[in-house]
């Protein structure tokens, strides 16, 4: 697929309308530039893949819209080098643009279908992520710790193992969700091995963290 001058414009135009809405890390901005998000969604889409919009991408999951991408990673606080569990791959935009920001990400997929097509697609691109199927709420225990942690699905509650595997100042994204049907995104910073404190920064709409893995 091409990335030609056409499709630059257009991530350069949201990367303004991003910055506008408040991110100001220029880490997140170049990276939110430097990736092509229309290799990431279905041909059908291409045309509106530069709008701050989420778009279905099968098996009952999306892509997320860029500026929630962009709050996520800016939220995480990325250092070139550092190592990024993420859950739930999806697309593998929010990998890639976690790649581009200089991470060793390892995402795990629960969805088998998406998990081959995305693997097969990633691999060619970005080598350093590695992609795993599987239960995302147990994370990956023989690739711990990680400085960093990032859910990209509404889960109902921070999941314990996920904050055992997470490094001492580490930090962990994760929506969770309120009595709303609607996501608070929360930031888990561990301070100890025992001691995690807890910020909300606003509302969000996610699909449900599940922990079956479809065939």
């Amino acid at each position: 697929m091409e990335d030609n001058y056409r499709h630059q414009g257009l991530r350069r135009k949201l990367v303004d309308q991003i910055r506008k809405n408040g991110i100001c890390d220029e880490v997140v901005l170049e990276a939110i530039f430097n990736v092509p998000r229309h290799f990431f969604i279905d041909s059908g889409f291409v045309e509106y893949a530069y709008e701050d919009k989420p778009f279905s991408i099968g098996c009952g999951q999306t892509i997320s819209q860029p500026s929630t991408v962009a709050a996520q990673s800016e939220l995480l606080q990325i250092s070139k080098g550092m190592k990024v569990l993420e859950i739930g791959t999806g697309s593998g935009y929010q990998a890639a643009v976690l790649s581009a920001m200089g991470a060793r990400v390892f995402t795990i997929e629960r969805q088998r279908e998406l998990y081959f097509r995305t693997k097969t697609f990633l691999a060619a691109s970005y080598p350093n992520i590695k992609c795993f199927l599987g239960d995302g709420y147990k994370g990956l225990k023989t690739f711990a710790p990680f400085d960093r942690i990032i859910v990209t699905a509404a889960a109902p509650f921070i999941p314990e193992d996920l904050k055992s595997q997470l490094k001492i100042g580490g930090r962990m994204v994760i929506p969770i969700d309120d009595e709303n049907n609607c996501q608070k995104m929360c930031l888990i910073e561990k301070t100890s091995e025992t001691e995690f404190t807890q910020t909300q920064h606003g509302d969000y709409c996610f699909v449900p963290m599940l922990k079956k893995i479809n065939e």
